[in-house]
């Protein structure tokens, strides 16, 4: 059965699609069979996994209003699998933007990635979701899916205030929605420990969320941000850069929490 995680955060700019093409890719290099699933209409993580969103027959927009199955619409990225990292991809374009208008008057509008996803349940080991900044009608179908959320953040101060927003919408998905829904932990991101600001506020989540905050910190890291130019994660790109080497303990340690539980 697959672990089903939302890479979220309400606040633009924190590295969700970093995170989520990055950890794809970690998990993979340690044998773990990976669906990464975009919802966001700009296709960043689709792109920088290797996959021309302009020139993809079939989309994550198919499979949401149903004409077209996960199987269908999934591609594995061919650059990725010969590198060692090879997951599968369920690719978004512009036309997802038009999804959020065409769910609208559909029933079981939030849950159509939910039933789509149930298909393939057995095929993966993981399938990580990037979700875009907004609370929308994608974000929902993501957290409708998902058994947890995953939140990538920067150690600044309006990254606190976006993280009780956050939460809060969990609370009230996870009281509506979907009973399976929690904070699975905090990802500290584009970490630089010789900032006083960014150590006091790493020390203020770890006493407030404890066991919630992820031990593995990931660096700022420059071959991270060169990598998506390049149509690959920077696991794959550099694995030898510090950054890479952080995700990849990162995927350790999901899987090692996902055994515990």
């Amino acid at each position: 059965m697959a672990q089903i995680f939302c890479i979220a955060n309400q606040k633009g700019g924190v590295g969700k699609t970093t995170t989520t093409v990055n950890l794809a890719a970690g998990l993979s290099k340690i044998g773990q069979r990976v669906l990464l699933v975009d919802l966001d209409p700009q296709g960043n993580a689709t792109m920088g996994s290797g996959v021309d969103k302009r020139a993809m027959a079939l989309s994550v927009y198919d499979v949401l209003l149903e004409s077209a199955t996960v199987a269908e619409a999934a591609v594995a990225p061919e650059r990725l699998r010969e590198a060692g990292a090879g997951y599968t991809v369920l690719g978004a374009n512009r036309e997802l933007a038009g999804a959020e208008v065409e769910l609208v008057a559909e029933e079981r509008r939030e849950r159509r990635l939910k039933d789509a996803l149930a298909q393939v349940d057995a095929d993966y080991d993981f399938v990580l979701i990037d979700c875009p900044p907004s609370l929308s009608m994608l974000t929902l179908n993501g957290l409708c899916a998902a058994q947890g959320v995953i939140v990538p953040m920067q150690c600044e101060y309006f990254a606190l205030e976006g993280l009780a927003d956050l939460t809060n919408t969990i609370k009230q998905v996870h009281a509506n929605l979907n009973r399976d829904l929690k904070l699975i932990g905090l990802l500290r991101v584009m970490f630089d420990p010789r900032i006083t600001l960014q150590q006091q506020v790493s020390e203020q989540l770890k006493a407030h969320y404890g066991a919630k905050v992820f031990d593995t910190l990931i660096p700022r890291n420059v071959r991270l941000a060169e990598a998506p130019s390049y149509g690959m994660p920077g696991v794959v790109f550099d694995p030898s850069a510090k950054g890479s080497q952080a995700f990849v303990a990162f995927a350790h340690e999901m899987v090692a929490r996902g055994l515990a539980d």
